[in-house]
């Protein structure tokens, strides 16, 4: 297990309730209520946190990639991302599915770029060899 050099940030969250309960922020930026994938009610499952964060972290990893690489990035690019919650035998799991949209981009260049961005992302290597992760661009 990787330890981390250097703490550069704290996310602090208060959960009640597991899936149907309410989680908030130390610092109050962060304030849900949750509800089952399906269920009735209005709030955030953790999968739609998890798509959200991944998908955000991601794009801050092409930011700095393209920074290190003196590349610039399409001012229109996004990613959307898709986290699946199913069996794995008798425990539960879930797959990501990430599509990466950098309008303009040569594909070459986009492909390289993506590539080094998933060795970088925090959340690519919290995950890799426990999920799987598809990265396609679009």
């Amino acid at each position: 297990m990787a330890q981390l050099d250097k703490v550069l940030y704290t996310a602090r969250a208060h959960t009640t309730g597991g899936r149907e309960g309410a989680s908030r922020s130390d610092d109050g930026r962060l304030d849900i209520q949750l509800t089952p994938p399906g269920g009735a009610g209005k709030g955030s499952n953790p999968e739609q946190l998890f798509a959200a964060g991944y998908s955000a972290c991601f794009i801050g990893a092409m930011k700095a990639v393209a920074a290190r690489q003196k590349l610039t990035l399409p001012a229109d690019l996004s990613v959307d991302a898709e986290v699946d919650l199913g069996p794995v035998g008798e425990v539960f799991g879930i797959a990501v599915r990430m599509q990466i949209k950098l309008p303009g981009m040569d594909k070459a260049a986009a492909q390289q770029l993506v590539d080094t961005a998933h060795q970088v992302c925090p959340y690519s290597n919290a995950t890799r060899g426990n999920i799987d992760v598809t990265l396609t661009i679009a």
